[in-house]
């Protein structure tokens, strides 16, 4: 059996058994609930203690694997500032468009009332933001280790991104062996991260029965709501984001892009892996659209690697649905939070089933919302992820064709593609 069919599974017989206690047609199996609960917050606790050093050793890898600056020059540098400032306009569009869809979705007062009391947050009151002053001061750690303790993610995250950036400058033959160590802490970290994820179907189901018996129906029609909001605003980005962008700033007919594309999509939103599709990406920009190769040889790549802008949809709408379920209300100061270290995160979703759900920890952690809900997320994820990797590969194309248009070629050819 397909694990996604498994999860899925593991979701549904969880909800049916949490649905049964609600009603009142198995109160036999009230103990039981509790023993999963148990169960299921100690499959996130395995899901949170892989974070820190899976996000810090992507980060500083990341950085220093990437070609000497002679090799990246301009496009490097324009390509990063595509990434982030797509990203964040992603972000921005899921908070503007998603949070007041979210915020339609009807619960139960007491259900929910019941469900936050038993959530575990991590550390301190839920959803609380310090001013905005204190919040730019907290952004720079004092101790980076005591920040790493506290799960002061987006803080952790600003050091880590310094000291990479710091390690890149090194000698290479200094540096060299630090980097392998730190490759070889995220190659050993993606595994334990894939031993967690294994148990998800399991893990699921510990989490959706006690979820089911507080909120009873209510959860399978929020899950619902939930799964097309998310799917709606990846297809409303990129209609209204990512192909405006390449028809006008690549520039190419809108047409051509979608129909050079279209394969590159389908293997996307079939394998739901942005690497599964790289080599009909390279093939596309190659052979059909004619790009550079500067552009099939090192943008793509690169992109598909870093550039992942339906991250900047799935995290944060992910966040904001679990504040719904446990009704916690974030701030302005929390989404600007959440939006950041999201857009940050984004660059090291590990590229494995499930790899975005462990990336999103950190999103939840900023603003202390309650990690086991990323559990329940992931029963439905499967639905999601095919729409989130379509994003990544068609920002992946749209990337490739604004900066080639921003190329000098050697050999004096236009990047446009007719």
């Amino acid at each position: 059996m397909h694990f996604a069919l498994k999860v899925l599974l593991g979701l549904a017989a969880g909800f049916a058994v949490g649905l049964a206690i609600a009603t009142g047609h198995a109160d036999f199996l009230t103990p039981v609930a509790r023993v999963l609960d148990t169960g299921g917050t100690m499959w996130i606790a395995a899901i949170r203690m892989t974070v820190i050093p899976l996000v810090m050793s992507s980060i500083i890898a990341g950085v220093n694997r990437a070609p000497d600056a002679s090799t990246i020059g301009r496009l490097g540098g324009r390509a990063m500032t595509f990434f982030v400032v797509t990203t964040a306009i992603a972000g921005a569009m899921s908070v503007a468009i998603g949070a007041p869809l979210l915020g339609r979705i009807s619960l139960d007062p007491a259900a929910v009332a019941a469900l936050r009391a038993t959530a575990s947050t991590a550390g301190g009151p839920a959803g609380t933001m310090p001013t905005l002053s204190q919040w730019l001061v907290d952004l720079v750690p004092l101790n980076p280790v005591k920040a790493a303790a506290d799960g002061a993610m987006l803080p952790l995250i600003v050091f880590t991104v310094s000291f990479a950036i710091a390690l890149s400058r090194v000698d290479a033959a200094r540096r060299a062996p630090l980097v392998a160590a730190i490759e070889a802490v995220e190659d050993a970290t993606l595994r334990l991260v894939r031993w967690v994820i294994n148990l998800a179907p399991y893990g699921v189901f510990a989490l959706a029965v006690p979820l089911g018996a507080k909120l009873g129906l209510s959860a399978l029609g929020a899950m619902a709501s939930y799964t097309v909001i998310v799917c709606g605003v990846s297809v409303f980005f990129c209609a209204t984001v990512l192909y405006p962008a390449a028809a006008l700033l690549g520039p190419i007919r809108l047409s051509v892009f979608a129909r050079a594309w279209l394969p590159a999509q389908a293997v996307a939103f079939s394998a739901r892996s942005s690497m599964a599709a790289l080599p009909a990406m390279i093939e596309i920009a190659r052979d059909r659209l004619k790009l550079p190769p500067s552009i099939h040889g090192f943008l793509i790549p690169l992109a598909a690697s870093t550039f992942r802008p339906g991250a900047g949809v799935g995290q944060i709408l992910g966040a904001l649905f679990i504040a719904k379920l446990y009704g916690i209300s974030i701030s302005m100061g929390g989404l600007v939070a959440i939006g950041a270290t999201a857009v940050v995160t984004s660059f090291s979703v590990p590229g494995i089933p499930g790899g975005s759900i462990v990336a999103m920890v950190p999103v939840l952690m900023v603003v202390n919302l309650p990690v086991e809900g990323i559990g329940i997320l992931l029963g439905v994820d499967t639905i999601l992820d095919m729409f989130r990797t379509t994003t990544n590969t068609t920002g992946h194309l749209a990337s490739a064709l604004v900066l080639a248009h921003g190329e000098r070629l050697t050999d004096g050819e236009s990047a446009t593609a007719e």
